[in-house]
């Protein structure tokens, strides 16, 4: 971050810590509120805002968790996407339920999203893939992700056979590549407060529409 990022990440902390987060201020749509608090992250400077985490389980229940970038959200979900062969793939074809956290430290806020995940339709996933630079294009092609790896030059070596492969063609999008939405039944959103009395309001979605409640810190 530079010295101006910074500067303005603190502004906005400290407004975040001050105000806090009423029930007024949230409003009755939990994406409208995740919304501005995406932008006020992203207009602050920090180095990826869509940094998230993403927890996956298997289907006896054992957890595993790493990080992705969320690419896109609406009413519909939050997606990312990935190798549908990765591990996380597989949990999610064993058990499609999945959570997700993101953390904004400097602001001292956490979005916490859990729910049921489904794939993106072909086109969305199509369209994301032609987004994305070639290189990063071709690694999709070329890693096996997830599976055991010799060495470096294994997987440098793919990547070359795969340049030769598609010359300076068109990279189409590959059959075991593509998007994930998980879609919310609960949203909740954690503001930082002194004397570690923080805000915490959830959301849960029942029959299409969203109630609010209010957490002990």
């Amino acid at each position: 971050m530079t010295l101006r990022s910074t500067l303005r990440a603190f502004f906005t902390t400290g407004k975040g810590v001050v105000r806090g987060l009423t029930e007024e201020a949230a409003g009755s749509d939990p994406l409208v509120l995740f919304d501005r608090w995406y932008r006020e992250a992203r207009d602050a400077g920090l180095y990826l805002p869509e940094s998230m985490a993403l927890a996956t389980a298997t289907s006896d229940g054992r957890p595993s968790v790493r990080q992705v970038l969320l690419k896109a959200f609406d009413e519909r979900g939050f997606v990312f996407y990935t190798n549908y062969e990765s591990q996380k793939g597989m949990e999610i074809a064993e058990n499609p339920r999945a959570a997700l956290a993101i953390h904004w430290p400097i602001l001292q806020r956490q979005v916490r999203i859990n729910g049921t995940v489904e794939k993106t339709s072909t086109e969305e996933s199509e369209a994301y893939f032609a987004s994305r630079p070639r290189g990063s294009r071709l690694g999709a092609w070329a890693s096996d992700q997830s599976s055991v790896l010799r060495d470096r030059e294994e997987l440098e070596g793919r990547f070359r056979e795969t340049q030769h492969r598609f010359g300076s063609g068109d990279i189409p999008l590959p059959s075991f590549w593509g998007g994930y939405r998980v879609v919310p039944e609960k949203i909740e959103f954690w503001q930082g407060r002194a004397n570690r009395l923080h805000d915490r309001l959830l959301f849960r979605r029942a029959d299409g529409a969203w109630t609010i409640e209010r957490l002990y810190p």
